[in-house]
């Protein structure tokens, strides 16, 4: 088991997706937590289980494999471990996970170029009626097969408040960036700290982003601009 632990900051921001996991992985996600809770006390771990990928080792009529699947199609095809066909209905009450979601993961398990389990009946589809099978008949010449997720199409909407929640979450980053840099050097051109700014950074951000941090820090009066030069940036100890 690995885990990526970082600070809410440099995390976008990814809506809470529940999934109710098997016992074989509660069982590691619960060690692990111990582990790191022992270290680090006063902390709060949130899982971010849309991100989990996981290896499984699937044995077929035709031979063994492994897949390497996203954690949510790990908990759906961990359910054919005690069964050989299961509802829609089924599998969304035993996983709890979201239905757009858990549609999604069921059509790159059984609708993709992968198919792993069976759709009952056959479509593109996946509707509140349909059934699904362990494939028998799966076959692949390779040993280790990824099921790719089919992606979700982002709407022009989506995808800018997309990018103004990534920004929100990383403004306090570029807030400590430009005060560290200016309590260092005290006095600063605009085009001198931008540069500065860009080269500590080490996220893509626009010019115009910035200017609004800075902004923000003179009203806040950690900065100001000098009296003769409104291009220079004085640092307010």
């Amino acid at each position: 088991m690995s885990v990526h632990v970082l600070t809410t900051g440099y995390w976008p921001t990814y809506p809470p997706m529940d999934v109710r996991l098997p016992h074989e992985l509660n069982v590691y996600q619960d060690i692990f937590k111990e582990f790191y809770l022992s270290k680090y006390s006063g902390r709060r771990l949130m899982w971010q289980s849309s991100l989990g990928h996981c290896v499984l080792k699937a044995d077929f009529p035709k031979g063994r494999k492994e897949l390497a699947v996203s954690l949510f199609q790990t908990v759906v095809l961990m359910l054919f471990n005690d069964a050989q066909k299961l509802s829609f209905q089924d599998i969304r009450d035993s996983t709890g996970i979201e239905d757009k979601e858990l549609r999604r993961t069921l059509q790159s398990l059984a609708c993709g170029k992968v198919r792993v389990l069976q759709k009952v009946p056959k479509g593109r589809d996946v509707e509140d009626d349909d059934s699904f099978e362990f494939n028998e008949a799966f076959s692949a010449p390779l040993y280790r097969i990824k099921v790719n997720a089919i992606q979700m199409k982002e709407t022009v909407e989506e995808n800018t408040s997309t990018t103004e929640r990534v920004f929100q979450d990383r403004q306090y980053q570029v807030d400590a960036a430009i005060v560290r840099i200016m309590k260092t050097r005290k006095v600063l051109s605009h085009t001198l700290l931008i540069t500065e700014l860009f080269q500590q950074l080490k996220f893509p951000i626009k010019p115009a982003d910035l200017k609004k941090r800075i902004e923000s820090l003179i009203d806040r009066e950690y900065l100001e601009r000098d009296k003769n030069n409104p291009q220079i940036y004085n640092y307010l100890a």
